[in-house]
């Protein structure tokens, strides 16, 4: 199965940037689909971005202008930067991978594959 390790987490002030890395194990990751997910407390887990295949790229409103996700199949990596963050971007930050095709990814459930979390804490 794929293995899947986010680092990069910490804590930032309002404003600031982060750079999430996912870091991948298995021999077909360029044939997946990646995306990233939050988690904040009590609350339910909630797309972010994705990035198929082809490198075509989908955001979250709530994220859209401030968040870039990207990969390097060569790497075996996926990546999320995170500029102008708010505190209410604060969460655990999730890495996810999937081998279906036809839907844009959004929903958690399509996915096969999960990292352990990494936390994003943003100070007001």
């Amino acid at each position: 199965q794929v293995q899947l390790v986010e680092s990069g987490g910490g804590l930032v002030q309002a404003g600031g940037s982060l750079r999430l890395s996912c870091a991948t194990s298995g021999r077909t990751f360029s044939g997946l689909a990646m995306g990233w997910f939050r988690q904040a407390p009590g609350k339910p887990r909630e797309f972010v971005a994705v990035i198929s295949l082809s490198g075509m790229t989908y955001y979250a409103d709530s994220v859209k202008g401030r968040f870039t996700i990207s990969r390097d199949n060569g790497k075996n990596t996926v990546t999320l930067q995170m500029n102008s963050l708010k505190p209410e971007d604060t969460a655990t930050y999730y890495c996810a991978a999937r081998f279906g095709y036809g839907s844009k990814g959004t929903d958690p459930d399509e996915y096969n594959y999960w990292g352990q979390g990494t936390l994003v804490t943003v100070s007001s």
